[in-house]
């Protein structure tokens, strides 16, 4: 017997109609329908499907735990995206420290070669000429071209990219905040446009919106807290859980 089946007999069991379940659930009579069809891909993602799924057993005076492991027996599958995401994140962060010690050893070395071409110049001006101070002169009013560089490099590398509140639209508006723990967050709208990538520190806050539709994939769902169109959430998983979640303008 399949999960929908499950919930359809446990809802007629319970003497109960497709009205009167939506109406004690607060979930849309065409959802629950959907739901008892095995259709979950209106329910606004995985970690709401396991909501509406949790809600509807408490009615039917069913153990969720039921529910929930057909669920994942039935629908579930191993989303590796995430992990693809985090390697490459690391990847990127690992080339910004190497390429700020690269910085550092190209100044040392740029310094250090005109030290020995202006000491070159020292000597080979002696041999020429009684007027060394020219060539001492030159060895200050070139070094400090190789220091501007890295610091202009540093300065666009540090860009900012902690925005409060970052929009696409107004259909649908997520706000995440870290209050327990920091965690890594991707955010994109529903063209595929990348909104944020990269960690959210514990106590930030930051509001995201677009015209239809927000997928979030967090890196530590139990550190943080969600609000949906004006609606907190229930925790979406637990400390270092990796959830993927998208929310749309009917969330």
């Amino acid at each position: 017997m399949s999960l929908g089946s499950m919930i359809s007999k446990a809802r007629k069991d319970a003497g109960l109609s497709i009205d009167d379940l939506s109406a004690a659930t607060n979930i849309r009579t065409t959802l629950l329908r959907d739901i008892e069809a095995d259709n979950f891909s209106r329910c606004g993602g995985e970690t709401y499907a396991r909501g509406h799924l949790r809600n509807i057993a408490i009615k039917l005076n069913v153990d969720p735990q039921l529910f929930l492991t057909a669920f994942e027996d039935e629908q579930m599958h191993v989303d590796r995206t995430m992990q693809d995401l985090f390697v490459e994140n690391s990847v990127m962060r690992e080339p910004k420290e190497v390429r700020k010690v690269s910085w550092k050893v190209l100044v040392t070395i740029s310094v250090a070669s005109l030290f020995v071409a202006g000491l070159a110049q020292i000597i080979v001006s002696g041999n020429s000429t009684p007027d060394i101070p020219v060539a001492i002169e030159q060895t200050p009013t070139t070094s400090p071209s190789p220091e501007v560089t890295p610091e202009a490099t540093a300065t666009e590398e540090v860009v900012p990219t902690d925005e409060a509140t970052i929009s696409t639209g107004k259909g649908v508006e997520v706000i995440i905040t870290a209050t327990r723990a920091k965690s890594w967050l991707f955010v994109s709208d529903t063209t595929g446009r990348v909104l944020f990538s990269g960690q959210i520190q514990v106590g930030v806050t930051k509001t995201f919106s677009s015209d239809q539709q927000l997928n979030l994939k967090i890196g530590n769902a139990g550190g943080v807290d969600l609000t949906v169109n004006g609606k907190k959430i229930d925790s979406v998983g637990v400390d270092g859980q990796v959830v993927s979640v998208s929310y749309g303008v009917d969330s």
